[in-house]
């Protein structure tokens, strides 16, 4: 240990970590470029052989022309996501909210005594089925 100084590690970590961070951005561009819509199968074609060819330069001539698209596909992509997983738990748990407001009118019903135990029981079993 004595003949790799502690300032040697330090740069040596920080290079591994650019290193990592350089081939996390390169990744996350190539899958905008797939995830992107609006790019014809050429235009993808393109930029993945710019990126991939001269990858410093077509990682940032990239994040200069289309880094705000970015953004933008990333919170659309997000959202749908959560708006999906939403739709499941609904789903899963029974609380579209039809089923609740159906439960509630028909105990009001029952409670007026406009229908009876047993017709309630039954409306009930079907409501939830």
């Amino acid at each position: 240990m004595d003949d790799y100084p502690l300032l040697n590690l330090f740069w040596t970590m920080l290079w591994l970590f650019l290193w990592v961070m350089w081939f996390f951005l390169l990744f996350k561009v190539a899958t905008d470029i797939f995830r992107d819509h609006s790019l014809g199968g050429w235009a993808k074609a393109g930029w993945l052989v710019f990126v991939l060819v001269l990858p410093y330069l077509g990682v940032f001539v990239y994040l200069i022309a289309r880094g705000q698209g970015m953004g933008q596909r990333d919170a659309k992509q997000l959202k749908e996501q959560e708006d999906a997983f939403q739709q499941y738990v609904r789903k899963a748990a029974g609380t579209g909210g039809g089923s609740v407001e159906e439960l509630s009118k028909l105990s009001a019903l029952k409670d007026k005594g406009d229908i009876t135990q047993e017709e309630f029981e039954r409306a009930k079993t079907k409501i939830l089925a």
